[in-house]
Protein backbone atom coordinates (compact mmCIF):
# COMPACT_ATOMS: atom_id res chain seq x y z
CA UNK A 1 0.00 0.00 0.00
CA UNK A 2 1.51 3.48 -1.09
CA UNK A 3 1.36 5.88 1.66
CA UNK A 4 -0.89 8.20 -1.17
CA UNK A 5 -3.22 5.25 -0.45
CA UNK A 6 -3.09 5.08 3.13
CA UNK A 7 -3.31 8.91 3.61
CA UNK A 8 -6.75 8.58 1.31
CA UNK A 9 -7.99 5.92 3.42
CA UNK A 10 -10.00 8.26 5.58
CA UNK A 11 -12.90 8.15 7.36
CA UNK A 12 -13.57 11.49 6.01
CA UNK A 13 -13.80 10.07 2.64
CA UNK A 14 -17.91 9.47 1.55
CA UNK A 15 -18.80 5.80 2.78
CA UNK A 16 -19.13 2.91 0.27
CA UNK A 17 -23.05 3.06 0.68
CA UNK A 18 -25.14 -0.28 0.33
CA UNK A 19 -28.01 0.87 2.26
CA UNK A 20 -31.56 0.36 1.28
CA UNK A 21 -30.72 -2.00 -1.18
CA UNK A 22 -32.69 -5.37 -0.34
CA UNK A 23 -29.41 -7.00 0.55
CA UNK A 24 -30.14 -11.20 1.57
CA UNK A 25 -26.62 -12.05 2.06
CA UNK A 26 -23.35 -10.31 1.84
CA UNK A 27 -22.19 -11.72 -1.19
CA UNK A 28 -24.92 -9.52 -3.18
CA UNK A 29 -22.35 -6.60 -2.12
CA UNK A 30 -20.05 -7.63 -5.38
CA UNK A 31 -23.52 -7.78 -7.46
CA UNK A 32 -24.88 -4.97 -6.57
CA UNK A 33 -24.07 -0.61 -7.31
CA UNK A 34 -23.07 1.10 -4.46
CA UNK A 35 -25.17 4.28 -3.66
CA UNK A 36 -23.78 7.36 -5.30
CA UNK A 37 -23.27 10.05 -2.52
CA UNK A 38 -22.82 13.70 -3.48
CA UNK A 39 -19.27 13.69 -2.91
CA UNK A 40 -17.67 10.96 -5.14
CA UNK A 41 -15.65 8.23 -3.66
CA UNK A 42 -11.54 8.65 -4.40
CA UNK A 43 -10.26 4.60 -5.70
CA UNK A 44 -7.41 3.29 -5.85
CA UNK A 45 -5.23 2.28 -8.90
CA UNK A 46 -7.01 -1.27 -9.00
CA UNK A 47 -10.28 0.55 -9.13
CA UNK A 48 -11.65 -0.36 -5.71
CA UNK A 49 -12.85 2.72 -3.56
CA UNK A 50 -10.63 4.04 -0.48
CA UNK A 51 -12.70 4.92 2.46
CA UNK A 52 -12.58 3.63 5.93
CA UNK A 53 -16.52 3.61 5.76
CA UNK A 54 -19.32 0.50 5.00
CA UNK A 55 -23.13 1.17 5.44
CA UNK A 56 -25.03 -1.82 4.84
CA UNK A 57 -28.32 -0.62 6.68
CA UNK A 58 -31.91 -1.04 5.97
CA UNK A 59 -31.60 -4.25 4.52
CA UNK A 60 -32.37 -7.85 5.26
CA UNK A 61 -28.67 -9.33 6.94
CA UNK A 62 -29.47 -11.90 8.76
CA UNK A 63 -25.72 -13.09 9.31
CA UNK A 64 -22.15 -12.14 7.80
CA UNK A 65 -21.08 -15.12 6.51
CA UNK A 66 -18.33 -14.20 3.80
CA UNK A 67 -17.95 -10.25 5.31
CA UNK A 68 -14.19 -10.68 5.08
CA UNK A 69 -13.68 -12.14 1.72
CA UNK A 70 -16.24 -9.80 -0.01
CA UNK A 71 -14.57 -6.70 1.83
CA UNK A 72 -11.51 -7.76 0.26
CA UNK A 73 -13.59 -7.62 -3.03
CA UNK A 74 -14.81 -4.45 -2.81
CA UNK A 75 -12.53 -2.25 -0.64
CA UNK A 76 -8.98 -1.38 -1.22
CA UNK A 77 -8.14 -1.37 2.25
CA UNK A 78 -10.67 -3.67 4.69
CA UNK A 79 -8.39 -3.60 7.34
CA UNK A 80 -8.96 0.34 7.88
CA UNK A 81 -12.51 -0.39 8.30
CA UNK A 82 -13.35 2.59 10.57
CA UNK A 83 -16.98 2.58 10.78
CA UNK A 84 -19.71 0.10 9.83
CA UNK A 85 -22.93 0.51 9.30
CA UNK A 86 -25.29 -2.37 10.13
CA UNK A 87 -28.29 -1.01 11.79
CA UNK A 88 -32.22 -2.19 10.36
CA UNK A 89 -31.12 -5.58 9.65
CA UNK A 90 -32.33 -9.11 10.56
CA UNK A 91 -29.18 -9.69 12.55
CA UNK A 92 -29.77 -12.08 15.41
CA UNK A 93 -26.19 -12.10 17.11
CA UNK A 94 -22.64 -10.20 17.00
CA UNK A 95 -20.76 -12.06 14.23
CA UNK A 96 -17.24 -12.48 15.94
CA UNK A 97 -15.77 -10.99 11.93
CA UNK A 98 -16.29 -7.72 13.13
CA UNK A 99 -13.71 -8.39 15.77
CA UNK A 100 -11.30 -8.83 12.91
CA UNK A 101 -11.49 -5.25 12.08
CA UNK A 102 -9.64 -3.48 14.62
CA UNK A 103 -9.58 -0.30 13.48
CA UNK A 104 -13.58 -0.23 14.03
CA UNK A 105 -14.45 2.71 15.90
CA UNK A 106 -17.91 3.73 14.94
CA UNK A 107 -20.40 0.07 15.15
CA UNK A 108 -24.46 0.56 14.70
CA UNK A 109 -26.09 -2.07 15.31
CA UNK A 110 -29.53 -0.57 16.42
CA UNK A 111 -32.64 -2.19 14.73
CA UNK A 112 -31.67 -5.92 14.48
CA UNK A 113 -33.05 -8.78 16.42
CA UNK A 114 -30.10 -9.01 18.76
CA UNK A 115 -31.35 -11.70 21.95
CA UNK A 116 -28.83 -11.84 24.19
CA UNK A 117 -26.81 -9.20 26.14
CA UNK A 118 -23.95 -11.04 26.37
CA UNK A 119 -23.02 -11.05 22.86
CA UNK A 120 -21.58 -7.25 23.72
CA UNK A 121 -18.80 -9.34 25.33
CA UNK A 122 -17.48 -10.50 22.14
CA UNK A 123 -16.71 -6.19 20.97
CA UNK A 124 -14.32 -6.23 24.06
CA UNK A 125 -11.35 -6.90 22.18
CA UNK A 126 -11.69 -3.44 19.63
CA UNK A 127 -9.41 -1.06 20.88
CA UNK A 128 -10.31 1.50 18.65
CA UNK A 129 -14.35 1.18 18.96
CA UNK A 130 -16.32 4.45 20.92
CA UNK A 131 -19.08 4.33 19.47
CA UNK A 132 -21.64 1.96 19.29
CA UNK A 133 -25.81 1.47 19.05
CA UNK A 134 -27.37 -1.33 19.95
CA UNK A 135 -31.07 -0.22 20.56
CA UNK A 136 -33.96 -1.10 19.13
CA UNK A 137 -33.04 -4.92 19.48
CA UNK A 138 -34.39 -7.04 22.25
CA UNK A 139 -31.44 -6.95 24.32
CA UNK A 140 -32.07 -3.02 25.22
CA UNK A 141 -35.65 -4.54 27.48
CA UNK A 142 -33.18 -6.77 29.53
CA UNK A 143 -32.65 -4.87 33.16
CA UNK A 144 -29.10 -3.15 33.35
CA UNK A 145 -28.84 -3.00 29.36
CA UNK A 146 -26.87 0.43 29.21
CA UNK A 147 -24.50 -0.49 32.28
CA UNK A 148 -23.67 -3.77 31.51
CA UNK A 149 -22.29 -2.54 27.76
CA UNK A 150 -20.82 0.35 29.65
CA UNK A 151 -19.05 -1.99 32.01
CA UNK A 152 -17.93 -4.59 29.03
CA UNK A 153 -16.65 -1.82 26.72
CA UNK A 154 -15.06 0.96 29.27
CA UNK A 155 -13.77 3.03 26.41
CA UNK A 156 -16.75 3.82 24.40
CA UNK A 157 -17.30 7.42 24.72
CA UNK A 158 -21.36 7.21 22.62
CA UNK A 159 -23.45 4.31 23.37
CA UNK A 160 -26.99 4.84 21.35
CA UNK A 161 -26.19 7.95 19.98
CA UNK A 162 -25.94 9.61 23.42
CA UNK A 163 -22.55 10.52 25.20
CA UNK A 164 -21.47 8.62 28.16
CA UNK A 165 -20.64 10.52 31.38
CA UNK A 166 -18.68 10.17 34.06
CA UNK A 167 -21.91 10.01 35.68
CA UNK A 168 -23.18 6.75 33.61
CA UNK A 169 -19.43 5.59 34.00
CA UNK A 170 -20.10 5.51 37.25
CA UNK A 171 -23.93 3.95 37.75
CA UNK A 172 -21.87 0.98 35.77
CA UNK A 173 -19.54 0.33 38.75
CA UNK A 174 -21.86 0.59 40.81
CA UNK A 175 -24.67 -1.44 38.87
CA UNK A 176 -20.96 -3.87 38.16
CA UNK A 177 -20.37 -4.40 41.57
CA UNK A 178 -24.01 -5.43 42.52
CA UNK A 179 -24.26 -7.57 39.63
CA UNK A 180 -21.72 -9.05 38.61
CA UNK A 181 -19.87 -11.54 40.25
CA UNK A 182 -16.25 -11.79 40.63
CA UNK A 183 -14.31 -14.70 38.39
CA UNK A 184 -12.89 -16.50 41.77
CA UNK A 185 -16.20 -15.45 43.64
CA UNK A 186 -17.64 -18.10 40.82
CA UNK A 187 -15.47 -20.74 41.17
CA UNK A 188 -15.80 -20.89 44.65
CA UNK A 189 -19.39 -21.18 44.40
CA UNK A 190 -19.11 -23.76 41.93
CA UNK A 191 -17.12 -26.05 44.84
Amino acid sequence: MSKRDYKNTSVQEPPLDYSFRSIHVIQDLISEEPRVGLRPLKHSKSGKPLTQSLWLNNNVLNDLKDFTQVASQILEHPENLAWIDLSFNDLTSIDPILTTFFNLSVLYLHGNSIQSLGEVNKLAVLPRLRSLTLHGNPIEEEKGYRQYVLCTLPRITTFDFSGVTKADRTTAEVWKRMNIKPKKARIKDAL
